[in-house]
């Protein structure tokens, strides 16, 4: 789940109504161009600056620059060593077409003021991502044809600013509608293809079920199977499902590892190296709680598998409120936690800075000695297939169903 301003600051995607929070927004985003004193002008006349290495890419949190207070990143970014943020969100205009937006209000083709906050942060030795869709408005995937049309749009939001890094938040109520999806995968596809070395990543919701995500974050993830795309990685957002710490995160984490293996017939290494986690800080907007130790604790999970992917939302909510519990409410602006300025962007600063695992590379598959499926036959759990060159074993009784497109078979990996 993402966050709406105009509320608690809840559901990402949508621009608040207050007054004073566009007035804040003015009055961040001016700031912002001045990042290590670099004027707006000076600034948007550099080149892009070449791609941040390491795992920065993975390590950028969330950015509303429009909304929620935007801080001036220039002081997070000395404070921290924060080198990379992920702005939020592109959208299709509110009253529709297939153009991209910010938030569904600001024509990137006329934008001044975001490029101003990236140029800022390019001016300070850093970059960054951009994402696309969140929860609420109206994402580019809903509106425009097909994938061509839709990756057509957001080339031009890739086009615009430089970007070496998209981030795709496919979540409620978008990833409810196959046609939506099927756009936005195949999109990210495209782009990826025509953007040699675009780092593209893919964020959706949580749960705490077994498998890490529901049901349409699975079908998302068949969705890009069947299209043979394969992102950076695939974050989930464990938070606003009945989440209690840590200990359930890192828990959904798990269960969306094996959902990972069993969906792609990957190996334990390469679901880990395709896994990301997208956290929440401090109080969310159902009344869980992540503190700092949490944080450390999913980094630390994070850091020893070999994830790809830490991020949070957001920065704009990483600083203490007055009260500091905020009367037990959640706000956009701040974590409703005890904390010192920008607490938790130092977790992803630490993630960012670590080394990069280099990819895993997997066995060669063996050869393939169980029996072919047959549509006719009866099978019952722990019974094996072969299927389109991959083994498959039955989770429980079955007959008639495809493997590698129900969820009774479980992929044991590719075989010869």
């Amino acid at each position: 789940m993402r966050w709406k301003a105009g509320t608690t600051g809840r559901r990402r995607g949508l621009l608040a109504a207050a007054t004073a929070a566009v007035g804040a927004a003015a009055l961040a985003l001016g700031t912002a161009s001045a990042v290590s004193g670099a004027t707006a002008a000076s600034a948007s006349e550099q080149a892009a600056p070449a791609a941040l290495g390491g795992n920065w890419y993975g390590a950028a949190p969330y950015v509303m620059p429009f909304d929620n207070s935007p801080p001036d990143l220039g002081p997070v970014m000395s404070a921290t060593g924060q080198k990379s943020f992920q702005l939020a969100f592109i959208l299709a205009p509110n009253g529709g077409g297939c153009s991209p937006t910010w938030d569904g209000t600001h024509p990137v083709s006329s934008d001044t003021q975001a490029k101003s906050v990236i140029d800022g942060i390019r001016a300070a030795g850093g970059d960054v991502t951009v994402s696309a869709g969140g929860y609420g408005g109206t994402k580019l995937g809903q509106t425009c044809g097909d994938p061509s049309s839709t990756a057509a749009a957001y080339q031009q939001v890739i086009s615009k600013y430089a970007l070496k890094a998209i981030d795709f938040d496919l979540e409620e109520p978008e990833y409810e509608n196959a046609t939506a999806i099927h756009n936005e995968i195949g999109a990210a596809k495209i782009l990826q293809q025509n953007n040699p070395g675009l780092y593209v990543s893919v964020t959706t919701a949580g749960t705490t079920g077994g498998e890490g995500t529901g049901w349409f974050g699975k079908q998302m993830l068949a969705e890009a199977k069947s299209q043979g795309f394969t992102p950076a990685n695939y974050a989930i957002m464990p938070f606003d499902g009945g989440f209690n710490g840590s200990a359930a995160q890192i828990s959904a984490l798990e269960g969306f590892h094996s959902t990972l293996m069993s969906t792609f017939g990957w190996s334990s290494a390469t679901a880990y190296a395709h896994e990301g986690v997208s956290l929440m800080n401090g109080r969310s907007d159902t009344g869980e709680y992540f503190r700092q130790a949490d944080f450390q604790a999913v980094l630390d999970y994070a850091t020893s598998h070999g994830l790809s992917r830490f991020t949070f939302w957001s920065v704009n909510r990483d600083r203490q409120c007055s009260p500091p519990d905020n009367n037990g409410q959640t706000s956009g602006t701040c974590s409703s936690v005890t904390q010192g300025a920008w607490d938790f962007t130092k977790f992803t600063a630490a993630f960012g800075g670590a080394p990069a695992s280099p990819p895993p590379t997997d066995p060669a598959p063996g050869a393939c000695t169980a029996p072919a499926w047959n549509a006719t036959s009866v099978y019952t759990g722990g019974m094996e297939v072969t299927y389109s060159k991959h083994t498959y074993k039955a989770k429980w009784w079955t007959q008639g169903e495809t493997p590698g497109t129900a969820d009774v078979w479980s992929d044991e990996g590719p075989c010869t």
